[in-house]
């Protein structure tokens, strides 16, 4: 069963049914206009395009976004003021990864750079280049000294933070590198995209460069990856409406989840890996529980497209990104509690990749 791009305002979702050993997960349950909509905690203003990434800073008390304006924003996570403002450059900003010291912020823009940023002083520290296309996708390695981008020129690259040489470069065949991500363990890059090939997502070597295994299943284009926690799980939200769940021994699909009703944008595991949120184009987020595939809670409404999601470290709060130019935060705890998940909700004083949450914040 294929689900349709586009809008669906009311719908009637319930199958469930596994094909080749695949399990696919749908909503139990009746979506309508009628049902009562969560409501962000905040809002947060300012930027004068789309917002297409945001994360989460050091402290709790922040959040950065980035946006088709050429800029990135931090915020004031509990009143949403706008606190500072850095640019660099006249291209739109198209995705931001915290190092994992929190001390650098790297991005990626239109103008074919990877920059540097000083999470202190709100400078660049260094403008990397070497694409021939708009960058998509920036992401860390576990230690902070490696930098991987993602590019619409169709191949990926690891920057050396320190000399900001590219010491690998991988041409990936894909026509589009959407998203590109580390293992946790750095040995493993998965990179996702558009394929002329229905190969949408690939695994290389992070050291050698070497194809590994290419992954079969997604019928469109790949937006956005992220392994779990443990690293036996790689999970995939595609432009065909679907997220999936990959094994990352055997390379084979584990399930597929739906309920989207356009491309998905953006996924966020939770720190304590219990919980995935989807963004998409269906002018919603979700939420899901990882442990059965199944959704918690009601879809997240915005006014248009949500391009991003990312979970602070505590695991309280969901930020997002939207097509409508703002940023928004939404209390996680209570829509978990008010789905009857609360087991779900551990507060976790780490990130996955072991940031504690105490260090210094932007301004006032």
């Amino acid at each position: 069963m294929t689900l349709p791009v586009g809008r669906m305002t009311d719908a009637v979702l319930g199958w469930s049914i596994a094909i080749r050993g695949t399990i696919l997960i749908s909503l139990p349950t009746t979506v309508t206009e009628d049902m009562t909509p969560t409501k962000p905690c905040h809002k947060f203003e300012g930027h004068t395009s789309w917002v297409q990434g945001v994360i989460h800073l050091p402290g709790g008390q922040q959040i950065m976004t980035c946006s088709d304006d050429g800029s990135l924003s931090v915020w004031n996570l509990q009143t949403g003021k706008h606190i500072a403002n850095w640019e660099d450059g006249e291209g739109g900003v198209n995705s931001i990864a915290l190092s994992v010291d929190g001390k650098k912020v790297v991005s990626g823009s239109d103008d074919f750079a990877v920059r540097l940023w000083n999470m202190e002083t709100g400078k660049v520290i260094a403008k990397w280049t070497g694409h021939t296309r708009y960058v998509l996708s920036v992401c860390w390695n576990r230690n902070s000294e490696r930098v991987l981008s993602g590019s619409e020129d169709g191949t990926t690259r690891v920057w050396d933070v320190e000399t900001g040489n590219t010491i690998l470069e991988i041409n990936t065949g894909l026509d589009d590198v959407f998203t590109a991500t580390f293992s946790l363990d750095s040995t493993l890059i998965a990179t996702g995209g558009r394929s002329e090939e229905d190969e949408f997502i690939k695994i290389w070597d992070a050291n050698t460069g070497k194809l590994v295994a290419i992954l079969k299943g997604q019928t469109n284009t790949v937006n956005c990856l992220a392994w779990s926690a443990d690293g036996t799980t790689l999970i995939s939200g595609s432009h065909d409406c679907t997220i999936r769940t990959w094994n990352t021994s055997t390379w084979q699909q584990l399930a597929v989840l739906t309920g989207h009703m356009s491309s998905v944008r953006g996924i966020a595991i939770s720190p304590n890996g219990r919980i995935l949120a989807s963004s998409s184009w269906d002018d919603t987020a979700r939420l899901w529980n990882l442990e059965n595939g199944q959704p918690i809670g009601s879809p997240l409404q915005h006014p248009t497209d949500v391009n991003c999601v990312s979970f602070s470290t505590d695991g309280t709060l969901l930020a997002t990104g939207c097509d409508d130019k703002n940023a928004y935060a939404w209390n996680i705890s209570e829509i978990i509690k008010e789905a009857g998940f609360s087991e779900l909700h551990v507060s976790c004083p780490f990130s996955s990749f072991g940031l504690p949450t105490e260090l210094a914040i932007i301004g006032q």
